[in-house]
């Protein structure tokens, strides 16, 4: 049975239009087209309305009525997220938290904000650099994804070698339950006793409530930056350079690898002076004190050498490493200009096993005759294919599905997993039965339906099981659930 998307009831429209404004309630048929999808476009389902709350207090209103009339709802940040985690799978409203964008509070002392969850991460870091603080966690959409969405996602981005995923940098949350009543998860300072629930919600995918507030961790900004290009003949040969630099005990705040494909379009679109007769370039930067620095530069240089850098630059001002910065964390939207289409996969694999990986894309492009472009966060082994196809022809779309299946199936042999920072979402559930058994995911849905007992707080996330009724949208075609 197939249930189709359609425009709200006019009784459920004045309870929200009554709760919210007339100006935060969209059932029409543009604005709901314009929601049917994250950043992972092959996906898509349109849901039969979208709201806009601009307080916890009315977003807390709408779970409420949602439960109240049994009516099926998900979360939605700035909307880049890369598994279909905010999509209302089997019909529902869809929950925007873009205009909960207050920074509440900034304590210098505690080295803490409070935030509402549509605050940009990047914003954040931009409101405290007077204190010569930052918020630590910058995934590649840093300069649109909000709070609330690296909070239900635990994101993660090219400084996470060193200063960790968000989970780390989350102190405490207040959360609309699906029940719709309020419950505060962590506090101020480190977790106190009792079920560690803070650690559970980050990186839920916003199955289990929805944060209108977080407090998070702020830390110094580095006393002194290095940033490294490094130019290699070929892939292989800047993955291995990765394993060298953690050999000899430098841990880098990063390491990007960026191989031929994006290399072409970050050129084309940003005019960097990459070279683009090379087979991969890596970033690698390291930070710290001055003392620390002047120890571990010429390390860097040495081992970059090592393993065959045909030229080693490091950015001689904050502009020049703000740019080369610009330029890989926009990496995903130049080769926008390569394809109509593109699928951005995410796998893991261990840190020593990345020029296998490396080599498994490489194959996967020929094997199913598609162009691939790949930025992998090397340090910590997260890969992040990019398989280009046109949405127009059924045969590329078959093709890049098969090549996304291999890749990330590939990682899962070489003891990694399917998802590093995107989340599993209904993009990712079939390869949860490869990762886990059977009394696994058992023990992960008696805990969901523990903390979950409505079965509309994002349904048909993460975990594999029935679909829902509806319809999804598989690159402009429709398929029956």
């Amino acid at each position: 049975m197939t249930r189709p998307s359609s425009p709200l009831p006019a009784s459920a429209r004045r309870d929200l239009v009554a709760i919210l404004g007339e100006d935060a309630v969209f059932d029409d048929a543009v604005h709901r087209k314009i929601y049917d999808s994250d950043g992972y476009a092959l996906d898509g389902v349109t849901p039969d309305a979208v709201v806009l709350p601009r307080t916890a207090v009315q977003l807390q209103q709408v779970v409420k009525w949602c439960v109240r009339h049994g009516v099926p709802y998900a979360a939605r940040g700035a909307g880049t997220g890369l598994s279909g985690g905010c999509l209302t799978l089997g019909g529902g409203i869809q929950i925007g938290t873009s205009r909960l964008r207050r920074i509440v509070e900034v304590n210098e002392v505690d080295r803490l904000a409070v935030v509402e969850p549509g605050v940009v991460n990047l914003q954040l870091s931009q409101a405290v650099a007077h204190l010569g603080l930052q918020f630590a966690p910058d995934p590649s959409s840093q300069a649109a994804c909000t709070i609330g969405g690296n909070f239900a996602e635990n994101s993660g981005g090219p400084h996470t070698l060193k200063h960790g995923v968000t989970l780390p940098h989350i102190l405490g949350a207040t959360v609309v339950q699906p029940d719709g009543e309020l419950a505060v998860w962590g506090g101020r300072s480190q977790p106190g006793p009792g079920v560690d629930l803070l650690g559970l919600g980050v990186g839920s995918e916003g199955t289990l409530g929805i944060a209108v507030e977080l407090t998070v961790r702020l830390v110094p900004t580095p006393e002194s930056v290095a940033t490294f290009l490094a130019v290699f003949e070929t892939e292989a040969d800047a993955a291995h350079a990765v394993s060298g630099l953690i050999a000899r005990a430098i841990v880098p705040a990063a390491m990007e690898l960026i191989d031929r494909v994006m290399l072409r379009a970050v050129e084309e679109a940003f005019s960097f002076g990459f070279p683009l007769d090379a087979g991969a370039v890596l970033i690698v930067e390291v930070d710290g004190s001055a003392r620390d620095l002047k120890h571990e530069r010429p390390v860097v240089r040495d081992v970059l050498n090592e393993f065959g850098a045909r030229e080693v630059r490091e950015a001689s001002s904050a502009e020049e490493r703000t740019h080369l910065w610009r330029a890989r964390k926009h990496a995903f939207g130049a080769i926008g200009r390569m394809s109509p289409n593109y699928a951005t996969q995410d796998g893991v694999v261990p840190r020593g096993r990345v020029p296998h990986i490396v080599a498994s894309i490489a194959q996967a492009a020929k094997r199913h005759d598609v162009v691939i472009g790949t930025v992998i966060h090397a340090g910590d082994g997260n890969i992040h294919p990019c398989v280009l196809f046109d949405e127009r022809d059924d045969a590329q779309v078959d093709r890049a599905l098969a090549a996304c299946k291999d890749i990330l199936e590939r990682c899962l042999e070489l003891d990694g997993s399917p998802t590093g920072e995107h989340g599993i979402g209904m993009e990712k559930r079939e390869f949860m039965p490869l990762l886990f058994g059977p009394a696994d995911l058992a023990l992960m849905t008696d805990l969901r339906d523990a903390l979950e007992p409505t079965g509309l707080c994002n349904p048909h996330k993460i975990l594999p099981g029935a679909s829902p009724c509806g319809e999804l949208r598989v690159a402009g075609r429709q398929v029956a659930l």
